[in-house]
C-alpha cells in the first residue's frame, strides 16, 4: 500500500511539471513576435468627384522686382556723405555716397610735383645730349620715370572715382545697412535698391499645360488689388525644367502703372487657355504618377491599392481632369504612393 502511495505521488508530481511546462510555453509563444504576412500601409486618400473646373482655370502668382540690387563700394574708409533714405525714388547714376578721399587727393598732387620735377629733368638732359654734356641713357631713364609717375597718378584717380558710389540702376532705396560717419570696407553692402518700373510675375504651371506658353506671347494678367484693372503683361522666359511635382515656372513681365501701382511681392493670377465646360471629373494633382504620356494613380478598393492607367485632361494649380480610368466616388491615395505596390494592403487616413 505504502509503494501504491509512493506510486501516486510521482505520477501526480510528474503531471503537476507537465502542466507547468505546458503553460510556460504558451506564455512564451505569446511573447514571440510573429510577422503579420499582410501588413497594412497607412495612406491618404481623397474622393474622385464632379468639379467646376471653368471656374478654376486660372494660375496664381506672385509679382517680383524687374532688378534689386546691393551696392557695395570699390574702396573702403568713412562715409562722409549719405544722401538716401529708405523709400527714395532715385536715378541710374545718381550719388549715393561718399568716401573720404582727401588722403587720395594729397598723393595725387605729391605725385603731380614728382611728375613736373620729371618733365623739367628731361628738357634739361634733352638739351644737353644734343651737345654731348650727358649720355643718352638719362633721358631714357627719365621718361620712364615720367611715364610711371603718370601710371600711378590715373591709378589714384581710379581709387578717387571709387569713392563716389552711385546707383547702377533708377529704383527706390528698400534699405539702408549704415549711416553717415561708418567706416567701412571694400564690398561691404551700404544698401538695397529695387526697380519696380515693370514687375515679373512668377507662375507655377502644371506640365499638361504649359505649352501654353511661349516667349514673346502676350497674355492679360489680373490682381486683387485692383479687381476691375487689366494689365498687359508678356512671357518673358519659360523654365526648361520642372521640378518634382512636374511644376514649370513662368515668368511674365508686366509694365507699372501709375494708375494702378503694382508692388514686388503681390499676388497675380492669369486664365489658363483649357477650355473646361460645366463639370469634370478631377482628382487632386498629389494623386497622379508617372509620366504626362501614362498617367497612373493608386485606387483604394476593397482595402487595397489598385494601380491604374488613366487619361488626364484640363489642369489647374490643385485639380486634375480625368477623362478616363476613374468614376465619381473613387477612392485615390494623395500621399503615401512610394510605399505601394499594386494589391498592397492599406489604411486609408
Amino acid at each position: 500500500m505504502k509503494r501504491l502511495f509512493i506510486f501516486l505521488g510521482i505520477i501526480a508530481v510528474l503531471g503537476l511539471t507537465a502542466a507547468k511546462l505546458l503553460s510556460n510555453k504558451e506564455k512564451t509563444e505569446q511573447k514571440v513576435y510573429v510577422p503579420d504576412p499582410d501588413p497594412k500601409v497607412g495612406v491618404k486618400v481623397a474622393v474622385a468627384e464632379l468639379r467646376d473646373l471653368s471656374q478654376e482655370s486660372g494660375f496664381l502668382g506672385s509679382f517680383d522686382p524687374n532688378r534689386k540690387a546691393e551696392i557695395r563700394p570699390q574702396a573702403g574708409g568713412e562715409i562722409v556723405k549719405l544722401n538716401v533714405e529708405v523709400g527714395q525714388h532715385v536715378a541710374a547714376g545718381q550719388l549715393i555716397a561718399k568716401i573720404d578721399d582727401e588722403q587720395l587727393h594729397y598723393q595725387v598732387e605729391a605725385l603731380q610735383v614728382t611728375l613736373e620735377g620729371y618733365q623739367n629733368d628731361l628738357k634739361r638732359y634733352e638739351a644737353l645730349v644734343k651737345g654731348d654734356a650727358v649720355p643718352a641713357v638719362n633721358v631714357e631713364r627719365t621718361e620712364l620715370s615720367i611715364r610711371s609717375t603718370q601710371a600711378q597718378i590715373k591709378q589714384l584717380n581710379k581709387q578717387i572715382k571709387n569713392t563716389s558710389i552711385i546707383a547702377p540702376f533708377g529704383g527706390i532705396i528698400t534699405a539702408k545697412m549704415v549711416e553717415k560717419g561708418s567706416v567701412v570696407s571694400q564690398g561691404t553692402p551700404i544698401a538695397e535698391i529695387t526697380d519696380i518700373s515693370s514687375l515679373k510675375l512668377v507662375v507655377n504651371i502644371p506640365e499638361k499645360s504649359v505649352n501654353e506658353f511661349r516667349t514673346g506671347k502676350s497674355i492679360s494678367v489680373h490682381t486683387d488689388v485692383y479687381p476691375h484693372a487689366n494689365f498687359n503683361g508678356r512671357v518673358t522666359m519659360v523654365a526648361a525644367q520642372g521640378d518634382e511635382a512636374h511644376n514649370y515656372p513662368v515668368e511674365i513681365t508686366v509694365q507699372n502703372s501709375s494708375t494702378n501701382p503694382l508692388k514686388a511681392g503681390m499676388y497675380g493670377s492669369i486664365a489658363s487657355a483649357a477650355r473646361v465646360k460645366g463639370e469634370a471629373l478631377a482628382v487632386p494633382r498629389q494623386a497622379i504618377m508617372g509620366s504626362a504620356k501614362q498617367p497612373q494613380l493608386y485606387v483604394v478598393e476593397n482595402g487595397k491599392a489598385a494601380l491604374r492607367d488613366v487619361a488626364v485632361g484640363a489642369t489647374t494649380n490643385e485639380y486634375y481632369e480625368i477623362t478616363k480610368g476613374l468614376k465619381a466616388g473613387d477612392q485615390v491615395v494623395t500621399s503615401g504612393q512610394i510605399n505601394l505596390q499594386n494589391g498592397t494592403s492599406v489604411i486609408a487616413q
